[in-house]
């Protein structure tokens, strides 16, 4: 079979050979390393290092936050992008600026931040404190920074489509009668669907494998805030290398089923979008 090149860029083979090479280096060489260390250990101490109660509850913490902080984003996300595509306001420069922000700052700083405000003696954590609500250190403040860190995802994928749908669809649909529910949910929604999906995906994802910005406002408390990364660090710093990629495995293999469903999803919106 003969590949004919419509670019610029070399042909076939060399590209492909690149490509394969770059992803060797920087993805399966890695990963194989990761899965070759874990088969130092036996089955019986690969089960019993992945499924003890303290890896369990940080499995809980960890991929339990992360969907309700990727639901949150999702939603809230979609409306940040609309507003900085669909209306003019004073300092509407600042505020998508600001959306970029958790992508610039280190998320070291950003944890730190984040602790200092809703910590119990914090501006923000002082207010909820007479309510008897607590923020930092509990899984509360862990789903906060996970959607802190979260949100620029959602947003700069679901902009591009926005500006790309024509106003004048939506102003035809109602002025032939059609409700703004009916316009949004038939009209608008449709062609938001696939890349409301990436944004989603892309937000879980950086969630489950965040540690800068959780590290500090969780509290790290085994079975109550310990999030798996830190669980991972700790291991490593214990020099237990074997347990640390044993609970990696399990994480990647967590990961990249839920990705691959999410992708599954996306490419039936898709398919149904061309459908209709």
């Amino acid at each position: 079979m003969r590949f004919k090149s419509t670019g610029v860029l070399p042909g076939f083979g060399l590209s492909m050979g690149f490509t394969l090479t770059y992803l060797s280096l920087i993805v399966l060489l890695p990963l194989a390393a990761l899965i070759l260390k874990t088969t130092t250990l036996t089955w019986p101490q690969f089960v019993d290092e992945v499924t003890s109660p303290r890896v369990m509850a940080s499995y809980r913490l960890t991929f339990g936050a992360s969907l309700i902080a990727a639901v949150i984003n999702s939603i809230f996300g979609a409306v940040v992008a609309w507003i900085l595509v669909r209306y003019d306001f004073y300092g509407k420069r600042v505020v998508d600026a600001l959306v970029d922000l958790p992508f610039a700052l280190p998320t070291a700083v950003a944890g730190i931040t984040l602790t200092a405000i809703y910590a119990p003696n914090g501006s923000i954590g002082k207010l909820f404190k007479p309510l008897g609500i607590s923020i930092a250190y509990t899984p509360l403040g862990v789903t906060l920074a996970l959607i802190f860190i979260g949100l620029p995802f959602v947003v700069r994928t679901l902009q591009p489509v926005l500006e790309s749908l024509d106003p004048e669809i939506e102003k035809a649909a109602l002025s032939l009668g059609a409700s703004r529910w009916y316009t949004v949910t038939r009209v608008v929604l449709p062609s938001l669907i696939p890349a409301w999906i990436t944004g989603f995906s892309l937000s879980f994802a950086r969630a489950v494998g965040e540690y800068g910005s959780v590290v500090f406002i969780s509290g790290n408390m085994p079975m109550k805030t310990e999030i798996t990364p830190l669980l991972i660090i700790t291991k490593l710093e214990q020099y237990d290398y074997a347990g640390a990629t044993a609970i990696g495995v399990v994480m990647l293999f967590i990961s990249f089923t839920l990705l691959l469903a999410i992708n599954w999803v996306q490419d039936k919106a898709g398919q149904h979008r061309v459908i209709h």
